[in-house]
């Protein structure tokens, strides 16, 4: 039986002039390694994109805020800014709450012209815009909110703004203009696929009848036929 400690279960100490050589353990608490260059570019982006969204997101809540709400001092002087963040894409009404339905039906068409090289003026035939939005929306389980209200809030936003006359008085009634010759023009491109300068709508409205035996009691409204002057687009191209 060894008396003594093997000499491989023993760690040797090696011993200096100066005392024994003592080997210093890394440091826990240190710093972790800087990330490259291109890591902290694109963390400082990220940061500063959600950033951006975040101011942008509550500065939208505000003016949509300020546009639903009672005129006040805010509004008021800053009413032209806010109208032109809100329409016409952001609009907001109480209609939720307070409902109100359609008490016509309207039919909206359109039609291009385009100037030949020989200075002849060429006409398409009328296509039915209002047709093609209704054939988008029946038999289809969750139908597009573009193809319900797209057309028919253009076309009101229009109205809205020029009532009996065409001409545009205002900022916002040119601007719904544009805003009413774009749709038509986009439909009309990717329906024909030929080459247009000029754009012309024609809307007819039909009050909705009666229900019921009232129906016959009731003579029949007139149907309104508003034919709108011809409006200059930039060339579609096939």
């Amino acid at each position: 039986m060894a008396s003594g400690i093997d000499a491989a279960d023993v760690k040797e100490i090696q011993h200096s002039e100066s005392g024994p050589d003592v080997r210093e353990c890394p440091d826990v608490a240190a710093a972790p390694p800087k990330l490259p260059r291109g890591a902290r570019a694109l963390k400082a982006g990220l940061c500063a994109m959600v950033v951006l969204c975040v101011l942008a997101s509550v500065v939208h809540v505000l003016l949509v805020f300020l546009h639903v709400a009672p005129a006040n001092t805010v509004s008021k002087r800053y009413g032209s800014q806010i109208n032109a963040w809100v329409f016409p894409f952001f609009e907001q009404n109480w209609r939720l709450f307070a409902p109100d339905p359609e008490s016509v039906n309207r039919q909206i068409l359109a039609r291009t012209a385009r100037t030949d090289s020989d200075g002849s003026f060429e006409v398409s035939p009328w296509s039915d815009l209002t047709a093609v939005d209704g054939s988008a929306v029946e038999r289809h389980v969750f139908p597009s909110h573009t193809a319900q209200n797209m057309l028919r809030r253009a076309w009101a936003g229009y109205a809205d703004s020029h009532g009996g006359t065409d001409t545009a008085r205002t900022e916002r009634a040119v601007m719904m203009r544009t805003y009413l010759t774009n749709i038509a023009a986009d439909r009309l491109a990717a329906q024909k696929g030929d080459t247009f300068d000029f754009v012309q709508l024609r809307v007819v409205t039909r009050p909705v009848a009666a229900p019921g035996s009232e129906a016959g009691t009731r003579p029949p409204k007139p149907s309104e036929n508003r034919l709108l002057p011809w409006w200059k687009v930039t060339r579609h191209a096939e």
